[in-house]
């Protein structure tokens, strides 16, 4: 694994599943020491005790060392970034965790973005450049979609990630998707596996919903957006925005990512 190798489970515990809670006994099956036959008091703690310590004397510390889930992503007419800023949410309010939103470059002039009716782009959000991705826990990309595959100007993006691919930066990083698509056959599922292809090559740890959304997901009274691939959204022909369901969803993918994110940690 190159430079910034990522974020791996670490060798001391095996990862006892996404959500579920941590074995109290450290996956250990041996009965608990005697007090008689433990070690001397003064023997140096390890280094988790030692992070223990230092976060205790230096709350500061511990609390600018957060986990950063990087929320990557294109929006021409605004509804990806509107699942974007309810992703952060949704990270954010998971403990020890932070999404940081980014916005891919454009590869559109301004005179073609005029005839195209695209609004102007909110400036609060930094564009990302590729090397910046080395620095991230995790990622979560968003795009609309372009005949059933992410846009250009996303896949220009990931094209520049050459560097980060030559020394596999990204390799253990976990990822996912989120969508924008004009119809209901548009491409929701298919936007979303087609761009697998991007985290394989770069060792990435493909990271999917599933069916976690609980009722969410089976919900037949109103159209919704999204897959188990990850959070979506339905622009029809623009002007419909996304719904309560589809924003909660998003919500949630980004909660879900950030419990992954902690477990890998």
């Amino acid at each position: 694994m190159g430079k910034g190798g990522g974020c791996v489970p670490s060798k001391k515990k095996v990862p006892s599943g996404v959500l579920a809670a941590d074995d109290p006994t450290g996956g250990s099956r041996d009965a608990p020491i005697p007090a008689d036959d433990r070690a001397d008091s003064n023997v140096v703690p390890d280094s988790g005790q030692n992070d223990a310590i230092s976060e205790a004397s230096h709350p500061a510390a511990a609390a600018a060392a957060k986990l950063r889930i990087f929320i990557a992503f294109y929006s021409m007419y605004g509804h990806v970034e509107e699942l974007a800023r309810r992703i952060k949410k949704g990270v954010d309010g998971v403990e020890g965790v932070e999404g940081v939103l980014y916005r891919v470059p454009e590869t559109l002039t301004a005179e073609v973005l005029e005839a195209m009716k695209a609004p102007p782009k909110d400036d609060g959000i930094p564009e990302i450049s590729a090397a910046e991705l080395a620095a991230a826990d995790g990622v979560l990309f968003g795009f609309p979609t372009r005949y059933g595959c992410m846009a250009a100007q996303m896949k220009a993006f990931f094209d520049s990630t050459g560097g980060l691919w030559k020394e596999q930066s990204l390799a253990g990083k976990p990822a996912g998707f989120f969508v924008s698509t004009g119809t209901q056959g548009g491409g929701q599922e298919t936007t979303a596996w087609t761009a697998i292809t991007q985290l394989a090559h770069h060792g990435m740890l493909f990271v999917p919903i599933g069916y976690t959304f609980g009722a969410g997901m089976f919900k037949m009274d109103s159209v919704r957006g999204g897959s188990p691939y990850g959070a979506g959204v339905f622009a029809g022909d623009g002007s419909r925005r996304p719904s309560e369901t589809e924003l909660g969803l998003a919500e949630h993918q980004g909660k879900y990512m950030a419990a992954v994110v902690k477990k890998l940690a």
